[in-house]
């Protein structure tokens, strides 16, 4: 048994795939098989259930699955602290990220790279949800997340702000004017959403619910990128969070903040309590608390 190994079981975890999870790890797909099989001799077991595509893992696999997921947390450690123990900060911090909120995640992510410039970034789109578990799991470092289902037994948080609403709308096709908008004139213009499924979808949801109103929907997606590509060609506006920076990306854009536009629960950045934590994910939160100014 060895690394490569583990990690090519967590890549079909990730992938639910094998030419995906093979692609991942840079290897050919007859590779990453063989070497999952000779896993499976090894430990006299058969981890995964195949037939013409992967086609999940066995009971035995999920619980293999859970150690080599630990193991692997343990082996990333020993290498981030041992580049601790030489004065360095050196690895890949994953760090999970609800799609939109008041937070601008580069505001954390531009002054650690260049504190550590040999440390680098795996940023991924998620739920709150979705971060909580993967926290658990040892699959992401650090989250930024909603805070109302965060147990703060279970994790370290840092809170940030409660997200503020804002219209966001191109200047050639859309005119308001300046100053707060009522959602009033929200829902008088044809609108892009997230999926209905994501926390700031809902908290658009919970406040149109509570005034009667109901939103003028032209446009469903569950990435931030095509609301952004829709707004700039005309389609809609889009709610979106303000001081995130958005309406800086395009000279055609503009964000105007909504009255009693802001979502209930405060956005925070997330690290798990439990064993085993990475040296990286520690010493990223300690850094981000001065990168912040805020302490827990």
């Amino acid at each position: 048994m060895d690394i490569k190994q583990l990690k090519f079981l967590i890549a079909l975890d990730q992938t639910r795939h094998f030419r995906k999870a093979a692609e991942l790890c840079h290897v050919t797909q007859p590779t990453l098989s063989m070497r999952i099989s000779k896993l499976e001799d090894e430990l006299g077991l058969e981890l995964v259930r195949r037939g013409h595509r992967f086609e999940g893992f066995t009971d035995s696999g999920l619980r293999i699955l859970a150690w080599a997921k630990t193991l692997l947390a343990a082996h990333d450690g020993l290498k981030v602290e041992a580049a601790s123990c030489r004065g360095q900060l050196v690895g890949n911090l994953r760090l999970g990220m609800v799609p939109l909120s008041s937070f601008d995640a580069m505001e954390l992510v531009k002054p650690l790279s260049s504190q550590y410039p040999e440390l680098a970034f795996q940023l991924s789109s998620m739920s709150s949800e979705d971060i909580i578990e993967h926290l658990g799991s040892n699959q992401l470092d650090l989250g930024l997340c909603y805070l109302d289902e965060v147990d703060p037994e279970r994790f370290d948080i840092i809170e940030l702000a409660v997200t503020e609403m804002g219209l966001l709308f191109d200047k050639r096709y859309f005119t308001f004017a300046n100053g707060a908008l009522d959602w009033q004139e929200v829902v008088s213009v044809p609108l892009g959403m997230l999926s209905r499924t994501m926390r700031f979808r809902q908290a658009i949801a919970v406040k149109l619910a509570g005034l009667g109103l109901q939103a003028r929907t032209v446009l469903e997606s569950d990435s931030t990128y095509q609301l952004m590509q829709a707004v700039r060609a005309g389609v809609c506006c889009a709610v979106m969070p303000r001081h995130s920076g958005m309406e800086s990306l395009s000279d055609t854009l503009q964000l105007l903040p909504i009255g009693d536009g802001a979502t209930h629960s405060p956005v925070g950045l997330v690290m798990r309590r439990a064993e085993p934590r990475s040296a990286l994910a520690e010493q990223c939160f300690a850094a981000a608390q001065k990168v912040l100014s805020i302490g827990l």
